[in-house]
């Protein structure tokens, strides 16, 4: 069983991703597609007026602040054109994928963030009318009955609340939370850079491996920007069962089959 993530920056070689799963499904592997969507959703906000946000927390992750009209233009975008896009050019390799997010079939349900905390010009603040929120709950039984009837999950970073509200939530953590829940024997996390970076930006102080007890040291000296989320969603798959993860370079060919052969930062 192998979780692929396949960042949302609009750098990543989306073709090379697809071709990489249609010959792993070919050879008998079970794989989820879990994908991104936060470049184009930047673009189509622009565009439709509405800006994007971002905000940084008091730990510094920084992520997109969601009101209400930010979450529909993501879900459009996201669950929308990009999903079915994907889905379309697996279905072209042969692969019988299905397109999803989190709100179908309550796949991913979690609790919607009643504020956000946020730091803006060294000021500590509070921001409300957030629709963010953090997995909880998987349901694993709707992925495993995909799988085991042949399908291919592609997984848009949607998820509902208890209460029924579309969510928007990070995909490095979903793709943690559906590797932990399904026990997954790799998580590969694909993205703009070759993987940790003892130097950030530099691409060739790449760190190779990490043993699992070193990755929140990691993840405090190293971790820059985005990584930090990615990293984040490895500590928590690899602490709920997940045999290893791997950061990976998105941008080249054969993007998983380089990744799987160790070409990156494993952590495991």
């Amino acid at each position: 069983m192998i979780v692929v993530k396949a960042g949302g920056n609009g750098s990543l070689d989306m073709a090379a991703v697809c071709g990489d799963i249609a010959e792993l499904v070919q050879r008998g592997e079970q794989v989820v597609l879990v994908h991104g969507g936060s470049h184009e959703t930047n673009v189509i906000s622009e565009k439709l007026g509405h800006p994007p946000r971002f905000v940084t927390s008091a730990s510094g992750h920084v992520s997109r602040y969601t009101d209400r009209e930010t979450l529909e233009i993501f879900a459009m975008v996201t669950a929308g054109r990009i999903n079915k896009l994907l889905v379309e050019r697996l279905q072209q390799l042969g692969v019988n994928a299905v397109g999803l997010c989190g709100l179908d079939g309550r796949l991913l349900e979690g609790q919607r963030k009643a504020a956000l905390r946020i730091v803006e010009n060294g000021k500590r603040k509070v921001l409300r009318g957030d629709y963010s929120g953090r997995i909880e709950r998987v349901n694993v039984a709707l992925l495993h009955a995909l799988l085991a009837a042949g399908y291919v999950p592609v997984v848009a970073p949607l998820a509902i609340s208890h209460e029924g509200e579309a969510l928007n939530v990070d995909g490095d953590r979903v793709a943690g939370a559906i590797g932990a829940a399904l026990r997954a024997q790799t998580l590969l996390i694909l993205s703009n850079v070759p993987g940790l970076l003892r130097c950030f930006p530099d691409e060739s102080t790449v760190i190779s491996h990490i043993a699992p007890e070193q990755a929140e040291e990691h993840l405090d000296r190293y971790a820059k920007g985005r990584m930090k989320k990615k990293l984040l969603g490895a500590i928590e798959a690899l602490s709920e069962g997940v045999g290893q993860v791997v950061i990976g370079d998105g941008r080249v060919a054969q993007p998983l089959h380089r990744a799987l052969a160790g070409q990156g930062t494993v952590i495991g």
